[in-house]
This record gives C-alpha cells, structure tokens and sequence, in this order.
C-alpha cells in the first residue's frame, strides 16, 4: 500500500476533530447572523432606530461636516426661535382707500444672551407694539426694535433677558454653502408655532427685492417649505449654525410654498448687526447702474475687446454713475484698480463703500477704454420706477 496516498488513522481521526470544530464555529457564526438579521426568533426581538445625520458622506469637505439630526437641530438650537407679533402693521388699503392696520406674525431667533433678536424689516416695519414669545404658547414679552435696514429685510429686536434661560443660536459662514447641503428651516408657518422643514440648497447668489425696491444679492435658495410666518426665521446647516435669514418664497400665484423659498445670507446680516444693535441708520452707498453679466452674445454686439464685466443695462437719472459719464452698454472692468468680472463684483465692491466715498471706474464703450471719477452718495429711500429688468427678463443688479 502506499502510504503517501493514504493517511494513518490518527491523522485521519485529527481531520475530522478539526473539521468537527470548524464546523461547530461556522454553525456559531451562521447562527449569530441569522439571529441579528431575524431570520431566526430568539422570542426576544429588539429593534433600534436610529435617525440618520442630514450631513453628506465624510468625503465632502464642505459646511455640513458633522452633521447633526433634524431632531437633534430642532431640540437644541430650535429653543432658540421665537414667535413675533406686530400690531398695526400696513395691512393695506380698505374699499374707500384707506391704510388698514392689523397683527402681523413671524419668526425671529436669538443671537446672545443680552437678549438680542434677528428677524426681518417686513415682520416689524411700522409696528406700534412688538412681542415675542419664546415657547410655543408662551407669554407674550414686548420688545423694542433697535433697528431696521429695509434695504437687507434685516431688523434687530431686544428684550429684557431677566429670568430667561435662552437660547443662542450660533451664526455660521454663508459663503461657504453649497448646492446640495442639506438644511432646517424652523419657524411660525401659518401661526404653527416652532414647525421644522428640511431640505436642500438649491441655489446660491440669487436675487430678492427688499422692501424699498432694491436687490438683496447673494441670497441662498432652499426648497425647505417656507410659508407666510416663517419670515424671519433661520435657516440652519447641518453644524446646527444659521446660514441665512427665511425672507420670501416664490409661489407660482398661489400663497404657499412650491418649494421655492429665499434666504437673506448670515454674512450680510453678521455686517449690519453692529449698527441696528445700536440703533443706528445702515448707510448704502448707491453708484446708480442696473447691470448684469457681460455674455459672448453682448460683448460681440457691443464690440468690446473684452469678455469678463459688468455690462450697464440703466442709468438713473443724477446717480453718481450719471454724473461721471457712465451710459446704458458701457461695460464696467474695474474699480479702483480692482478687476470686476461681474456685476457681482461691482456690487460686493460698492457695498463695502460709504456715502461720500470717490471711486475710478474704468469702463469700455465700444473698443475704447475710459474712466470715470465718482462720488458715490446714500441710497435713496425707494427705488424708482425705472425697469430692474434687463430685455432678457434678467435682474439687473444695482450698486
């Protein structure tokens, strides 16, 4: 017999030991699994739910690293929103033309500890008495508008903090939203105190008009449901940090939400916090064009020698643009040396000018270069009529 072929007993009897115990390991590991998944009932079965993050995978380095849960967010820094009512707000105009007055509602949220409230300028503009209400059906606690700026939708309201455990919401960085972050908007919907929606940024660098007719720029889109009452609320990232201000929806004629709903940007409302903190009159300084994006299509039909810029759509009339020579298809390149590629760039650069300030505006009109010395003055209170439109249906944008 050859041996090498066949293996003595005690190996043969060692084999099967073996073969005895792996199997027992893998009926152990089968079984196990089997159990975890519920294939087999133990007669003593645990479910645990667990609510996902609304943050996006690891691999995105954006503002939702660390995402928190929606029940998470609205626990914690939804404590921190609030319930406004204003009395004798404009509610317009009754059969024989004469100003209504009535109680509007609205959302605001708490910004430190001395009691100090953001909300929108059209949810307390013109109000005889302002109250807030930090729980859903609390007490109704008078507070006093600080400030207004009508060109941002932005106002700030205090209250006596004495005896008020409150809640501070933290201001995140709007520049650093994208499209796609996941969002909470918590407000007061329709008079439904404290609701929560979620959703999406589903745009950014849009355009609003605030409440004087001029353009809210960089404003962040979401299609978190917002509805009449929410205004002023937050909009919040998945840090549980607010990142914009819930002003206005577009309803495709109806009064609710399709999904469309617009934000004021924190970084604009963190610049003018200072000032309404303390009462104090926000100055824009106003150059006076309506302008837009310089495309392909105008640069030919304008025949500029460039491609990047802000090409001038309207000149109101004594603007400072008006007074330096600027006309409707200048193309605008740069601004005190500073390379302007598009009208947004002239809008953040005016935006950081005051009234009084002189500025070079170096334009093209046809193939010629030229420069403009201006003095730039405070806004006017209200738009004029003037078109905001450029031919195409497009916003203008109006330093």
């Amino acid at each position: 017999m050859n041996t090498a072929s066949s293996p003595p007993k005690q190996r043969v009897a060692f084999s099967h030991l073996v073969a005895g115990v792996v199997g027992g390991l893998l009926v152990l590991v089968l079984g196990s699994i089997l159990i975890a998944t519920d294939v087999i009932d133990t007669g003593s079965t645990t479910t645990v739910v667990r609510q996902a993050p609304i943050s996006q995978p690891a691999s995105n380095t954006g503002s939702t690293g660390g995402g928190r849960t929606v029940q998470d967010i609205y626990s914690n820094e939804g404590t921190g929103v609030v319930y406004i009512q204003s009395e004798g707000v404009s509610g317009g105009t009754d059969l024989f033309g004469q100003q209504q007055q009535g109680t509007a509602t609205g959302s605001g949220f708490v910004v430190d500890k001395n009691g100090t409230i953001v909300t929108n300028a059209h949810v307390v503009d013109g109000a005889s008495k302002v109250t807030v209400s930090l729980s859903e059906g609390g007490d109704a606690i008078d507070a006093k508008v600080e400030g207004i700026d009508n060109d941002s939708d932005v106002a700030v309201l205090k209250i006596d903090p004495s005896g008020k455990d409150l809640t501070v919401l933290p201001l995140g960085d709007s520049s650093k939203a994208q499209v796609g972050d996941p969002v909470v908007a918590i407000g007061n919907p329709f008079g439904l105190q404290r609701t929560v929606t979620t959703g999406i940024v589903s745009g950014l660098q849009r355009q609003v008009d605030a409440p004087s007719g001029f353009p809210i720029t960089d404003v962040i889109q979401t299609d978190a449901a917002i509805n009449p009452g929410n205004s002023g609320g937050p909009l919040i990232n998945a840090r549980g940090q607010v990142i914009g201000i819930n002003s206005q929806i577009q309803t495709g004629g109806g009064n609710g939400s399709v999904g469309i709903g617009f934000a004021v940007p924190i970084n604009t409302v963190k610049q003018l916090l200072p000032k309404l903190e303390r009462g104090q009159t926000v100055h824009h300084a106003y150059l006076g064009v309506r302008m837009g994006d310089l495309t392909s299509d105008q640069a030919k039909r304008l025949k500029v020698p460039v491609s990047d810029g802000a090409a001038v759509g309207l000149v109101d009339n004594g603007s400072p643009a008006d007074k330096g020579g600027l006309e409707t298809g200048d193309v605008i390149v740069a601004i005190d040396g500073h390379k302007m590629s598009d009208a947004n760039d002239v809008v953040g650069y005016i935006s950081g000018k005051s009234a009084g300030d002189g500025i070079q505006v170096e334009y093209y009109r046809g193939t010629s270069k030229h420069t403009a010395n201006v003095k730039l003055v405070e806004r006017p209170k209200q738009l004029n009529n003037a078109s905001s439109q450029s031919q195409d249906g497009q916003p203008f944008q109006l330093p």
